[in-house]
């Protein structure tokens, strides 16, 4: 068994991640103290009891999401005895997960993450005035055809291929009507359906410039260490462990596609066959059976899964 740990991104917050951790583990509970005193916010409370209006925004659920990733890693560490470079080949994350990765692999210290993200956010949400830009799901189509779609929207204004998640289910991203033609456009080329997304702005597509600015400049003054494992990032879905490669990808990922389906073929190219989705939510360890049913994928975020998981590893 060749194992690699994937951690979520936005999308997978709910009130309450984190809560049964954090009283199950006095180390999930101290991390979540050090997030907290890292971003001058009580993030953990907004975690634990909401309101779901204020975690959902951009700015909190990134930081959010990474913290739960991370208890989730350090709970393995100190409490099982479990370690990413003891067992792991690959680490890899979807989008803001990135960060989560590169912080379990110790490239990047966990209060800089949070930081990072908390500004990446910000800085994602004042790209694009609101009502601006939008996403969509297209349902059935594989990456060849949603490009052709994506195209042919762009004659309305920007529209790009964001997210290649699994078979038939890409993401698009851009200005509001041309996502909008999209969508109409889209079972012409044989999409089952197509869903207009409840995001706030349209992340990873050129609109998402002066982010990449804002995280460039941020990223130009962060120490970023060589990760004790290779990542496979989401621009290139290969394995990087240059800190100057891992700086360049990280702003190139805010404009860029995130190839996951590519990702996770990738690290099977590699021998890997268990996925271990460390953090809030079950998503990627879903898009892992529609990727390829000889992947294992397991969530690891409950106190239970501890119990079960923990002895397959």
């Amino acid at each position: 068994m060749t194992l690699a740990f994937v951690f979520p991104g936005q999308g997978s917050q709910a009130v309450g991640m984190g809560q049964d951790l954090a009283g199950a583990f006095a180390t999930a509970r101290h991390l979540f103290e050090e997030v907290d005193d890292a971003l001058g916010q009580n993030l953990s409370r907004l975690m634990f009891e909401g309101p779901e209006d204020e975690l959902i925004l951009t700015e909190n659920a990134q930081p959010a999401l990474m913290a739960v990733s991370m208890a989730v890693v350090r709970v393995l560490e100190k409490d099982c005895n479990i370690t990413i470079p003891g067992k792991a080949a690959f680490v890899a994350g979807h989008s803001l997960g990135e960060y989560s990765a590169l912080a379990a692999a110790g490239a990047l210290r966990l209060e800089d993450a949070a930081r990072l993200l908390k500004l990446r956010g910000q800085s994602m949400q004042k790209a694009v005035p609101v009502g601006e830009g939008a996403m969509a799901a297209l349902i059935g189509l594989d990456m060849d055809a949603a490009q052709t779609v994506a195209k042919a929207a762009s004659e309305v204004g920007i529209c790009a291929c964001a997210n290649d998640n699994a078979p038939g289910q890409v993401v698009v991203s851009g200005a509001t009507a041309a996502v909008e033609h999209a969508v109409e456009i889209a079972a012409d080329h044989g999409a089952k359906r197509s869903v207009m997304l409840p995001v706030s702005a349209p992340f990873h597509c050129p609109m998402m410039q002066p982010a990449a600015d804002v995280m460039e400049e941020a990223l130009s003054t962060t120490t970023i260490s060589a990760p004790s494992v290779p990542v496979v990032a989401n621009v290139t879905a290969s394995q990087v462990s240059d800190p100057d490669e891992i700086r360049r990808l990280l702003v190139e990922q805010v404009t860029g596609m995130v190839r996951w389906r590519e990702s996770v073929l990738y690290m099977k190219e590699q021998q890997v066959d268990k996925l271990i989705e460390a953090g809030a939510g079950k998503v990627l360890t879903t898009l892992t059976r529609r990727i390829d049913r000889e992947i294992t994928g397991k969530s690891l975020q409950t106190p239970a899964d501890f119990d079960t998981v923990v002895n397959e590893i």
